[in-house]
């Protein structure tokens, strides 16, 4: 994901301000489904919940966090986080109800885990992305690792002490994190948090000696060990009371994706991109057992609350489940996508999340009938990599023991595919489903869904000979789209408001697409913000942005919003404050009270005041003749200007208007002589006076031209030069003779 732009430099405010970038997400599924690959699934205990029920909490690729209540038949999405502006990678339950997630944002955040989605603390100590976590039972400790070379131990009921008592020098962020609250008015809650006392900071013990990036972490129960491994190959344990290194173990040939750790920390379980799985004793520094189960990298495990058995997958879709003593191991299942992470629910069902944007559900161990464990076609892993030693009991390859899942918790197939379409305001999708859609990005909605078809058979098919300036950029990073918005070049494209189909406009207004959009994304928030200044206004106490406002009560903000998005499944927007980094909220969360210490600038100026950045003139310059053999008079004898949108058809007026009147279409129209014998070219709005009306035609490279061409469109795709564009005209009529 392009990471948003940083606010500049403080220190030296000769500096050119870089602006923030802002960015919109949308999809065309509502909250209750991940759009993108799963990332993490952790389960919570059985006493969480005062009904009984159990919460299943997932991440995923999408940037957000979910929390579904689970019975044996359904899972119901009740909770969406949102904060996150990239993947979440890792999450864990600490504490009562504290939900702890890390992310390729850098950040780490925590979450009131059975609240409405608030974030309470955003941290941001890492240098790089955050890709493990690993959470103490039994203490508030959690250990976080990333591709940095870094792995922190945060003593959580620190960190998260009240704001006055956390740290300010900018290595944690201690105010309630971007637009997100507790409780109470959101500005008031984050501007409280003003008056920090420096000497009563936080800082997490950091663990230094990983010389590569850090990609599993696990901790015992009682927190007193810490092992971390990555791509250096090797499994590294640490004190986390200290962050002192103890040992490093080195065995695996390829980079660490995965560890364990029994209750009392002495046995430590590590899977790794080699294939193979190893039991290490960590009081004797040494590993006393290989387990090759795998045919490709093992990237997740769980075991039974005993450390008797051991669940692992990865990238070869299969899950399978290991006696650590007798060395036995059954494939139960396989999945269609490589399995990111599993989690074990009362040794009775396993979760398992995977590259896909559902959620599976498939009997554990203690569900497995001993008749069942009779039939199945078991084998003893080897010590050596699959690919040159696997014992089979029966000499075959083993069947997996079951076919499909106890149940499906789905998601929305995510985008896998895009093309931005020429005329910069839609674009053409495929999904990991091979569905193929056509999206208006404009008002962030589907326009089309053409279903399977082939997508370079459609991108051709929908081609369009049209040219406008490219004023956004995208990707599909996170499963959707998201489009990223800087100034000012997102102001530099136009079209006629005839052309966009609004209504009683007329022919020669021109509306910029950037504002335009920015208008319709923060229509809910300029309306609360309207509603606050109006409640303020009398009001003492009013907020100083809001009271700033109030000056500017006659800007020309009401006017018909041309783009309107969805209600239902309103987009979010990710954008970076002043006083802290980035942050992500759907716009119809927006309150009103948000100012430019946490959106852009220039994008409240735009909504707000209904000022743009000033922008060159987008003209094109071009000469008109009459064709070659045709007895027309010559009409001019410099070049004419114009706006690049303008289209020949207006060309074609021009032309007809000084054939007929032999002279300019008036003093107004045809304008003063410019610097280089350059005239202005706009078209009469009178009605045609002569009968029969001429037959105009104009040509650019021997050409005739369409009369809906614009004249960027034609410098585009007939001219293709980079001398000014030549354009001839002749009557249709005499060339038809």
């Amino acid at each position: 994901m392009h990471r948003v732009a940083s606010t500049g430099n403080a220190a030296n405010p000769s500096r050119p301000r870089k602006e923030r970038r802002l960015t919109y997400v949308f999809t065309d599924a509502d909250d209750s489904t991940h759009s993108s690959g799963v990332n993490c699934v952790k389960v919570s205990s059985s006493s969480d919940l005062s009904d009984g029920k159990r919460s299943l909490f997932s991440g995923s690729r999408d940037g957000t966090l979910k929390r579904w209540e689970v019975d044996e038949e359904v899972a119901t999405c009740c909770t969406t986080f949102e904060s996150h502006v990239d993947w979440v990678n890792d999450l864990v339950l600490t504490g009562e109800d504290t939900l702890v997630s890390c992310s390729s944002d850098t950040t780490l955040k925590t979450w009131n885990a059975f609240s409405n989605g608030a974030c309470t603390r955003t941290f941001r100590q890492h240098s790089d992305y955050v890709t493990s976590l690993a959470a103490a039972r039994h203490t508030n400790t959690v250990a976080s690792g990333g591709l940095g070379c870094e792995v922190f131990i945060w003593d959580l009921e620190a960190a998260t002490a009240p704001v006055s008592k956390a740290r300010s020098d900018g290595l944690e962020e201690t105010r309630y994190d971007g637009m997100h609250k507790s409780s109470g008015n959101l500005l008031h809650s984050e501007r409280s948090t003003a008056a920090i006392t420096p000497a009563q900071t936080y800082a997490p013990i950091p663990a230094k000696g990983h010389k590569q990036s850090v990609y599993a972490l696990a901790i015992n129960d009682a927190g007193t060990v810490l092992v971390s491994g990555g791509t250096e190959k090797a499994v590294r344990v640490w004190d986390p009371r200290s962050g002192a290194k103890q040992m490093k173990l080195k065995g695996h040939t390829d980079n660490v994706r995965s560890l364990l750790l029994d209750p009392s920390g002495r046995l430590c379980l590590s899977g790794s991109s080699d294939s193979i799985i190893r039991l290490w004793d960590l009081g004797q520094q040494r590993c006393v057992h290989s387990y090759a189960v795998h045919t490709d990298s093992v990237w997740t495990m769980a075991s039974t609350s005993s450390f008797s058995h051991v669940y692992s997958g990865g990238k070869d879709l299969s899950v399978y489940l290991t006696d650590l003593s007798s060395r036995e191991s059954i494939l139960l299942f396989t999945e269609q996508h490589p399995i990111l992470q599993m989690a074990l629910q009362d040794d009775d069902w396993l979760w398992v999340a995977s590259t896909d944007s559902s959620i599976r559900k498939w009997p554990a161990r203690e569900r497995i009938s001993a008749k069942a464990l009779q039939k199945a076609n078991s084998f003893v892993a080897g010590s050596l990599p699959f690919s040159r030693a696997r014992a089979w009991i029966d000499g075959s390859a083993p069947a997996p023991l079951y076919t499909e899942p106890s149940s499906i918790i789905p998601g929305t197939p995510g985008i896998v595919k895009h093309a931005l379409l020429n005329d910069k305001r839609h674009v053409l999708t495929k999904d990991t489903e091979d569905n193929v859609k056509l999206w208006e990005i404009t008002r962030g909605a589907v326009v089309e869904n053409y279903g399977k078809v082939s997508f370079d058979d459609k991108e051709k098919e929908l081609f369009e000979m049209v040219s406008v300036p490219t004023w956004f950029t995208m990707d599909t990073r996170l499963g959707s789209i998201s489009i990223h918005l800087d100034t000012p070049q997102c102001f530099s494209a136009e079209m006629y408001a005839v052309d966009l189909h609004v209504p009683g406009a007329s022919e020669e207004t021109k509306l910029n697409l950037g504002q335009e959009t920015l208008r319709g994304l923060f229509a809910h928030w300029l309306s609360r913000r309207k509603q606050k200044t109006s409640t303020h206004l009398a009001n003492g106490d009013a907020l100083s942005s809001l009271r700033t406002l109030s000056d500017n009560a006659h800007d020309n903000t009401d006017s018909q919003v041309v783009f309107d998005f969805s209600t239902s499944i309103p987009p979010s927007i990710i954008t970076e404050g002043s006083q802290g980094g980035p942050w992500r909220k759907k716009v119809s969360d927006l309150e009103g009270v948000e100012d430019e210490k946490e959106l852009p600038r220039w994008c409240i100026d735009c909504v707000a005041h209904a000022q743009i950045p000033p922008r060159e003139q987008s003209k094109c310059s071009f000469f008109l003749h009459p064709y070659e053999g045709t007895a027309l008079q010559v009409l001019t004898q410099g070049k004419l200007s114009a706006p690049k949108i303008l289209r020949i058809q207006k060309v074609i007026n021009y032309v007809l208007e000084k054939l007929v009147l032999d002279r300019p279409l008036d003093d107004h129209a045809s304008g003063p002589q410019m610097p280089g014998n350059v005239y202005d070219c706009r078209p009469s709005s009178r009605p045609w006076q002569f009968n029969p009306k001429p037959a105009i035609e104009i040509l650019c490279n021997q050409q005739v031209l369409s009369p809906d061409m614009s004249l960027a469109t034609v410098r585009t795709y007939i001219w293709k030069k980079p001398e000014d564009l030549c354009l001839y005209y002749r009557n249709i009529q005499t060339q038809n003779r």
